[in-house]
């Protein structure tokens, strides 16, 4: 929902006084509404508020039609202050705090328990204790990473970068994943695609912004920074740190624009080994395969098809001295966190204080819990779903999810746009939908990965090469429809149009997302939104390429797919106008996906909640109508405040528009949300009814 690996693509949350009466519009059905609920009446207190929502955060002052997300969060926004360990600030954040509290609680039992060789709790406890163990770091300085090093040194051609480009722990031009394959999903896939480099996408090295002059400067004098702490010489580090971001900016101005990148039929590129090896044969494929246990590996799929060819060409040129310089830095830089604290230090100098505009580092337990999480996360999740999930919480999640179904099914049948061949393809699809709740069925066996407290960088690797151990040993058998792409602890939901399944951790079924306490509006316009958004995916500009069964197929008319483009490119339009930083708008192509998730969502969970009334008027509570509790829910759920430098890589580098663009995109197409709060022309974010963008 708001982070998209490449894996993930394919696959794809203060007491203050209340409004008075005066502050809120008049209820569209005050005069016939029910009494207010009330707790004096039996009703056990939801988190927030007196329903659900925090009525204390929004400007009255603001009018509902010029900015919602003010409406809804200005007092919030106004008066909040981003914590200094932050670079920026949500629902989501606070609710990742939580999460981690409890899961440092989890770990330090762990820690301290000493647990025999091997145990779940021997490899969180020790791998956490040889985090956090600061002053062994300190002692071993650089011998931990030495033999890396030395054999970076020692690469004397080509191939021999090559293949330290396909071990783990090394960066490389090309990344390798191992995901279901588009066209035969019950079968793995080699994917070969093109690697991030250090800053976080190429527009960072190829825009002539003043801001990103500015950042590439200062880049430059991090690698020189990182060299030299790495025990190069002074005078050699600046002249190999501009030969090192000569040779990234080369690599960028080959690699896709972000926008192409999301494209499912455009990054799926079937090829032999051969047929790579004559396309692009600047680079050594076989030796970079190799360690990665794929050297006999024919059948290869290649994503970014031009970049391959492209940057194995600006391999092939690059001198040597240069690209062992280039994994070096690369190397320092990515094992900072596990590194003395000057390497540590230098890493967040640049990417939190220099980039993302972030004061402080966050505490190291805080890091410690995520590294944890990042190397035995569902060790620790399985742990955390028993102290933390319990099984009421599923079974409201089941039943919404099933409400949301429904909703989507009438709105299909109810289309104006669509034949009814697409329609029936459509309502397939939908009925083999698969969601996935609060935790696998099945858990991971992390028994054979070694974990010792005093070898955090060696932990580290092990972890690596265990994760890549595991996706190997499957590539030959039929795909775990089963398995899992994040850990019950994580505040996130995703959609994977291979599986065609919804995924939701337990963690994020918590307030504001979901209260069982609250009102049912609130857990529409809140979670609700949030189902239907991951379920908007499976229809959303690249999800809508995916049959029932999660193969990559037409099903679509030709009238019908059509008419969906002309539609999709209005929301693209409508969103590339909004600007987020002054002269940086939102890409509307990038984040097209994104956006259909989230107007579909609305949609969705809005006609869910009408379903949910009976026919029945909903009940008017604190003055407002059910439909005012419902989409100020949702605009609670994406309350955030950004550090600029924080927002400028987010619109650069995500397919996720910015939380405000989230609340104040998608509402002005949704008809039930004029009439609830009496939006008018002249208002600021009043679209005609003829120019609303209505997709599903």
């Amino acid at each position: 929902m708001r982070l998209v690996s490449f894996v993930a693509a394919l696959a794809a949350v203060t007491a203050c006084a209340a409004h008075s009466p005066a502050d809120k519009p008049v209820p569209a059905d005050a005069n016939t509404a029910a009494p207010a609920a009330s707790a004096a009446a039996g009703i056990v207190k939801p988190a927030l508020g007196t329903f659900g929502v925090d009525l204390s955060a929004g400007n009255p002052a603001v009018k509902p039609g010029d900015d919602f997300f003010a409406y809804a969060n200005g007092r919030w926004y106004d008066g909040f202050a981003i914590p200094a360990d932050k670079s920026s600030f949500g629902a989501f954040d606070r609710l990742d705090e939580l999460s981690k509290e409890r899961v440092r609680g989890i770990i330090e039992v762990a820690a301290a328990a000493h647990a025999p060789a091997g145990t779940p709790e021997q490899q969180i406890g020790d791998y956490y204790a040889a985090f956090m163990d600061e002053a062994a770091i300190e002692a071993n300085g650089l011998t931990p990473a030495r033999a890396d090093l030395e054999r970076i040194a020692a690469a004397h051609s080509h191939a021999d970068i090559a293949r330290l480009f396909g071990e783990p722990g090394f960066a490389s031009l090309f990344d390798v994943q191992l995901p279901a394959d588009f066209k035969n999903p019950d079968r793995y896939a080699v994917f070969i695609s093109e690697a991030t480099l250090g800053l976080p996408d190429r527009d960072y090295y190829l825009k002539d912004d003043p801001q990103l002059k500015q950042l590439r400067a200062k880049y430059v004098a991090y690698i020189e920074q990182m060299l030299t702490l790495g025990g190069m010489a002074q005078a050699q580090a600046p002249a190999k740190a501009h030969a090192i971001m000569a040779f990234e900016t080369a690599a960028a101005k080959v690699q896709w624009p972000i926008e192409k990148r999301r494209d499912m039929q455009a990054i799926y590129n079937p090829r032999t080994k051969q047929q790579l090896l004559e396309y692009a044969p600047g680079f050594p494929w076989q030796v970079f395969l190799e360690p990665q246990q794929l050297g006999a590996r024919q059948d290869l799929v290649l994503a970014e098809l031009t970049a391959m060819r492209d940057l194995a060409a600006v391999f092939q040129r690059t001198p040597l001295p240069t690209l062992r310089d280039f994994l070096t830095f690369q190397y320092l830089n990515s094992h900072a966190a596990y590194l003395p604290k000057r390497f540590d230090a230098a890493r967040f100098d640049f990417y939190g204080k220099t980039m993302r505009g972030q004061p402080q580092q966050r505490e190291r337990w805080k890091r410690g819990v995520d590294a944890v999480d990042d190397a035995l996360g569902e060790a620790v999740g399985r742990v955390y779903v028993t102290k933390y999930f319990p099984p009421e919480s599923k079974a409201k999640m089941q039943e919404l999810v099933g409400d949301l179904r429904a909703a989507l099914s009438e709105r299909i049948d109810a289309l104006d746009w669509m034949t009814p061949a697409t329609k029936t393809r459509a309502h397939e699809k939908l009925a083999a939908f698969t969601p996935k709740i609060g935790y696998p069925d099945k858990w991971k066996d992390y028994s054979a990965l070694v974990i010792r407290r005093d070898d955090l960088l060696g932990n580290v690797r092990r972890a690596a090469e265990w994760q890549w151990n595991y996706e190997i040993a499957r590539l030959d058998k039929p795909v775990d429809r089963a398995e899992w792409q994040m850990n019950p602890q994580e505040i996130n939901a995703y959609y994977n149009p291979s599986n065609n399944e919804i995924v939701f951790p337990a963690a994020i079924l918590q307030p504001p997302f979901f209260d069982p306490n609250a009102d049912a509006a609130v857990n529409f316009g809140a979670i609700g939104a949030v189902i239907g958004h991951e379920i908007g995916h499976g229809f959303d500009d690249q999800g809508r390429k995916f049959g029932p069964d999660g193969a990559m197929q037409d099903w679509w008319t030709p009238k019908d797919a059509e008419v969906f483009t002309v539609r999709t490119a209005r929301l693209i339009k409508e969103f590339s106008g909004f600007e987020a930083l002054p002269g940086l708008k939102v890409n509307g192509a990038n984040t097209v996906g994104e956006n259909i998730g989230d107007l579909g969502g609305l949609n969705m969970a809005h006609e869910a909640y009408l379903i949910s009334l009976k026919g029945q008027k909903a009940p008017v509570i604190d003055g407002l109508s059910g439909d005012q509790r419902f989409f100020l829910a949702y605009a609670q759920v994406w309350r955030s405040k950004y550090r600029e430098g924080a927002l400028r890589e987010l619109v650069m580098s995500d397919v996720h528009s910015p939380d405000y663009f989230r609340v104040n995109g998608p509402l002005p197409n949704i008809d039930a949300w004029y009439s609830a709060f009496g939006v008018q022309p002249g208002d600021k974010m009043y679209i005609a009814p003829a120019e609303r963008v209505r997709i599903w």
